[in-house]
């Protein structure tokens, strides 16, 4: 089922959902389900499946490093199938621009349709850790809203190379990403905004959110988005501290502020067991703000950990 038609048949009632990372090559998928398996009670209609592009890795070869490319993740599309094979739940995995061409992106979207898979997350990516800014892969998108068109074309029945008359086209909904905050490359919040609505143009069905920590930006994200004629639903994206870096890396690799109020909390604990419940009181406030003012879903970061999302929820739903 679309996550579209999820919202619609809840009647007004806020989802709960979250996101997982699969497990590196050689990890067995039991841990990914015993981080699954306690979330379950919470009913969420549909679990987002992270992906990753390419990496390099430094192999020894004849006594020197050679640089190899490979993906530390791979994957995500089997681990959507088993997820909605053993919880019968929709899974949505994420769908890059970055490592990725138009050529294989097709194939994958065709795979998705073939298992069932009604709900893609289509992003740009991250731009790889030699380089400055993102660059596309060969006859790849260098844009989301690119990507959406992709999608929607595939949707209509238009392939990269033909226009194929089937009865049984796909029918993706489509999901992109929003920065309460601005994405870290825009100039401005309102550019942003400009470039989320080329997105929804172009065809995405939702948004769902970066993290933030200060609810109030996301409803002015939301009402300046409404503004200017965005009228998808918007899903905040919620994630809870969990260790005493997060100060520093979240601004750092998100372009994010952190309440000065939630800063001193952190800095007055001694271990990070201690930072995680800060962050579990501080995420539970969150919901439940956002809860009454009855935003779709509330969507968690789980990181691929469940302890601390269990808590939150059991607090909220």
């Amino acid at each position: 089922m679309k996550i579209t038609e999820h919202i619609r048949k809840s009647d007004g009632k806020t989802l709960f959902s979250f996101e997982i990372i699969p497990p590196k090559k050689g990890k067995n998928i039991k841990e990914l389900y015993n981080n699954i398996d306690p979330l379950m009670e919470f009913k969420p209609p549909f679990i987002d499946v992270t992906t990753s592009r390419e990496e390099f890795v430094y192999v020894e070869k004849a006594g020197l490093l050679d640089r190899k490319l490979t993906r530390m993740r791979p994957g995500t599309l089997g681990i959507c199938a088993a997820i909605k094979h053993k919880y019968e739940v929709d899974t949505v995995p994420h769908v890059l621009c970055g490592g990725f061409t138009k050529e294989e992106t097709e194939y994958l979207l065709v795979d998705c349709h073939y298992l069932g898979i009604d709900n893609v997350m289509a992003l740009r990516g991250d731009a790889m850790s030699h380089q400055k800014y993102f660059e596309p892969s060969k006859n790849g998108h260098l844009y989301a809203k690119d990507l959406v068109t992709q999608i929607q074309n595939l949707n209509k029945g238009k392939y990269l190379h033909d226009v194929i008359e089937a009865e049984n086209k796909a029918d993706f909904c489509i999901g992109v990403a929003g920065y309460p905050e601005k994405h870290l490359e825009a100039p401005s919040l309102q550019t942003d905004l400009k470039r989320l609505k080329e997105k929804v143009k172009a065809g995405a069905d939702y948004v769902v959110t970066q993290m933030f920590f200060d609810n109030k930006k996301y409803f002015e994200f939301v009402k300046a988005a409404r503004a200017i004629g965005i009228t998808v639903p918007i899903i905040p994206g919620i994630k809870p501290i969990a260790v005493k870096r997060h100060l520093q890396i979240l601004p750092q690799v998100f372009r994010i502020d952190l309440p000065e109020e939630l800063i001193l909390e952190v800095e007055k604990c001694s271990t990070n067991a201690a930072v995680r419940e800060v962050g579990v009181s501080w995420a539970i406030a969150q919901s439940k703000e956002l809860l009454a003012a009855g935003v779709p879903v509330l969507h968690y970061y789980s990181m691929g950990k469940s302890s601390n999302i269990k808590k939150i929820a059991s607090a909220i739903f």
